[in-house]
């Protein structure tokens, strides 16, 4: 049975966001939505593999851009793993990832311009932050009894290398291969800001209309992601990252005196600049709060609870689709298909989509958050139940669910939302770039204004937030004591 605590915070949240339903914008606003979504899935059963000579150079730029950068995060990200005990080192990690990798890619465009690097140190910065904290926890958790056995006098690189990394090796490589997985997804959404990666591409085609256009470059990011395993072998790993920089394209130039200039005049406040010093500051600060910031806040704060919602309510229904308990080899393989295209697909790319399909407003970002994260925490569950075993005249059908397996994973399932509750805060900021009113939509207004000092206040804003979240979702899971965590 669940416990009274565990009820009461699922209820708390859900009663949350059905109020935030009351203030949200989930309308659908396209004239014929119905009928683009049809022509949209009609080019998608259509792909057109040959629209463009540049899909592939796109394909081979997504690749290597998320290995150079995974590569480079992981690097760092060890590095700092190694000294994560110690508090500016935690504080340093938790502000670098709380900030999303196109925040930082809009940040670097302002002095790097279309260069590859933009793109490498967008991804790689913020997977930094990520793999120190995972690599960390990884690290503490292993066996200290190889240590002992080793000789008296081992020095102690010796003893870490010999005794403490071959026990974690296995865990840090399978966390290693799935932040490719994801590196991949964040490279192919550099392009809605002008990268020549594969969204780059992907933009273009659905403003044109050109809906197998489209479906063709989704199909191959889904072939690409699908076979990962097939291509990604570890003899291999080291020819990949040595060409992958080779890959990654000339670019414009650096003007470094751009990188000068932003860093000595665009990010100060402007009443500094204006030499109004800080009497101008207060001014300055207060119509910024309460005209971007405060807003900004507010809609980010409503979409994400209702989505966290809506993402548990999908991961709960669809869990069953690869069970074994449920459904026979016909049913699991399609829920596999399925769940694996929900959690394959960027946020970003699925709710771009579905606004060009119903229009404006919260709705195609809910969903878009909803089906991505709930395909992951789907599937991770869905794994779960097969290792559980039942008793031969256990109950079947419906009352199996809601009694026998609901029940078993139902805190394992919570630990698992909580766990991704920031970094669905962190995707719901980053969609107001493309017009719904969060966070993004102040940062990219304030950007393409020219106005670099309040983009950074509000970037600075957003970063505090997703720290704040995560540091209340880490509170929730020990207090009630949600000890499963993901793997990935």
């Amino acid at each position: 049975m669940l416990s009274y605590p565990t009820v009461r915070a699922s209820l708390i949240f859900v009663a949350v966001a059905v109020v935030g339903l009351l203030f949200a914008d989930i309308a659908i606003t396209a004239s014929n939505p119905w009928r683009d979504l049809g022509n949209f899935f009609l080019g998608v059963v259509t792909p057109n593999f040959f629209s463009s000579e540049g899909l592939l150079t796109a394909l081979l730029r997504t690749v290597a851009f998320a290995f150079v950068g995974v590569a480079l995060g992981s690097f760092f990200g060890f590095l700092l793993a190694l000294v994560y005990r110690l508090l500016p080192v935690r504080i340093f990690c938790a502000f670098i990832r709380a900030i999303h990798e196109l925040f930082w890619a809009l940040i670097f465009l302002q002095f790097f311009g279309f260069h590859p690097l933009t793109g490498v140190l967008a991804i790689a910065i913020p997977y930094s932050g990520i793999f120190a904290k995972v690599y960390s926890e990884i690290l503490e958790e292993a066996d200290p009894e190889p240590r002992r056995l080793l000789p008296p006098g081992t020095g102690m690189i010796a003893a870490f290398l010999y005794a403490r990394i071959p026990d974690v090796w296995d865990q840090m490589r399978t966390y290693t291969a799935y932040r490719l997985e994801c590196g991949l997804r964040s490279s192919a959404i550099l392009g809605f800001v002008g990268l020549p990666t594969l969204g780059f591409y992907l933009e273009a085609s659905f403003s044109q209309g050109l809906y197998s256009d489209a479906g063709a470059m989704l199909i191959l990011f889904y072939v690409l992601i699908a076979t990962i395993p097939l291509w990604v072998r570890p003899k291999l790993l080291p020819i990949y990252i040595l060409a992958a920089p080779f890959f990654l394209g000339e670019g414009l130039p650096i003007v470094w005196g751009n990188v000068e200039r932003f860093f000595t005049e665009d990010i100060i406040p402007a009443p500094l600049r204006s030499g109004e010093g800080m009497a101008g500051m207060v001014p300055w600060l207060s119509d910024l709060m309460v005209n971007e910031a405060m807003p900004g806040i507010w809609n980010t704060v409503l979409l994400t609870q209702i989505a966290l919602v809506a993402t548990g309510i999908l991961a709960l229904l669809a869990f069953p689709l690869i069970s074994n308990h449920f459904g026979g080899p016909v049913r699991r393989t399609s829920g596999h298909v399925f769940l694996v295209i929900a959690r394959s697909t960027p946020e970003y790319i699925l709710a771009y989509i579905l606004l060009q399909l119903w229009g404006p407003s919260m709705l195609p970002a809910v969903v878009a958050l909803a089906l991505h994260n709930g395909g992951i925490i789907g599937h991770l569950i869905g794994r779960q139940t097969n290792t559980l075993r039942l008793r031969p005249d256990a109950i079947t059908g419906f009352n199996r669910y809601t009694w026998e397996l609901v029940p078993r994973v139902y805190r394992s399932f919570l630990a698992f939302l909580f766990y991704r509750w920031e970094i669905i805060m962190r995707e719901t900021a980053i969609l107001g770039i493309l017009g719904i009113y969060t966070l993004g939509f102040y940062v990219d207004s304030a950007i393409q204004n020219i106005r670099f000092d309040r983009a950074m206040v509000l970037i600075l804003i957003t970063a505090l937030l997703n720290i704040g979240v995560d540091a209340l979702g880490r509170y929730i899971r020990r207090k009630l004591a949600l000890q499963t965590m993901p793997t990935c």
